[in-house]
């Protein structure tokens, strides 16, 4: 089994990395693989509603996004991390998961994931709850943990000052870990996944 972690962050080894790396640290000790991939922080396109996924399959943007999304098939579970910016997650990370989930979620669905935030202060918990909105309309399981997804701290040094949150991250990791252990034990057991029907109906009719 193997999860790939999503730094949503414009610095490869800051808080958010740091956050990230606890949750590796557990999935690992559980046995199970790990990926981390950096989203970079160069310019990337938002969705522009073009529907070429819709007629191939696949995002007309060929980049990290469209290689995350392409790449999901691989793995068992998803952890994407943020910074929060002005009570949101990272903009760019919006953008990689709107594609991504968009032109590709069926390399998502029934597998589990999580939301992982840094801050220096507040707006984690309104952050947490936009990237898990990703989670519950792709049917993923959620992994959570004993306290809200986020750690605090300025720099990488003031994370690790953040005991609780050091604790929770360990949590999201091993709570993935049952996750994914638990869904193997079902599919050996012969229990599929359900195959859900959708309805498209708007208000006005």
């Amino acid at each position: 089994m193997k999860v790939m972690l999503i730094n949503g962050s414009s610095r490869p080894n800051g808080c958010t990395a740091t956050a990230l790396g606890f949750v590796a640290e557990a999935l690992q000790s559980e046995g199970i693989e790990t990926e981390t991939v950096f989203i970079g922080n160069e310019a990337l396109h938002d969705c522009t509603a073009c529907g070429h996924c819709h007629k191939t399959g696949d995002c007309v943007f060929d980049d990290i996004a469209a290689e995350i999304g392409r790449r999901a098939a691989e793995f068992d579970g998803f952890v994407f991390g943020s910074p929060v910016y002005y009570a949101h997650p990272s903009a760019r990370l919006l953008a990689v998961m709107d594609r991504a989930f968009y032109a590709y979620g069926r390399n998502f669905a029934f597998k589990p994931a999580a939301a992982v935030l840094s801050a220096r202060r507040a707006g984690n918990v309104a952050s947490m709850d936009v990237i898990n909105k990703h989670f519950s309309i792709s049917c993923m399981p959620i992994a959570s943990s004993t306290y809200w997804n986020h750690v605090h701290g300025n720099s990488p040094e003031e994370v690790l000052q953040d005991k609780e949150g050091v604790q929770t991250m360990h949590n999201i990791g091993l709570n993935m870990a049952w996750l994914l252990k638990c869904i193997e034990a079902g599919k050996q057991r012969g229990i599929d996944r359900s195959e859900n029907k959708k309805v498209f109906t708007n208000f006005i009719r």
